[in-house]
């Protein structure tokens, strides 16, 4: 990862080609955001849990060391924007 190269953007933000903003175009459909709930993490430590349940130690482990390609890693990116932003409060009314 790298710092951000674009001077519009926050320059205290690691830039990590474009995944962690693909993760938050993907949180834009309230759809996206019901999949942390139902879809597991498929291997690893917690195989078997649900993304949204997911530690935030853990989360922040994938965000130093990269995140999964294809829609596991936009999911935990998401993830982990949300937890790292304290914002895991937004689930609550999909887990209704």
């Amino acid at each position: 990862m790298s710092p951000c190269p674009n001077d519009r953007l926050d320059p205290g933000v690691i830039y990590d080609g474009g995944l962690l903003t693909s993760a938050i175009r993907f949180a834009m459909n309230s759809e996206k955001l019901a999949l942390l709930l139902t879809r597991e993490m498929p291997y690893g430590k917690y195989k078997g849990r649900m993304i949204a349940d997911l530690p935030g130690h853990y989360l922040d482990w994938f965000a130093r060391e990269g995140f999964p390609s294809g829609e596991l890693g936009a999911l935990i990116a998401l993830m982990y924007e949300l937890d790292h932003n304290d914002l895991r409060a937004l689930l609550d009314p999909l887990r209704r």
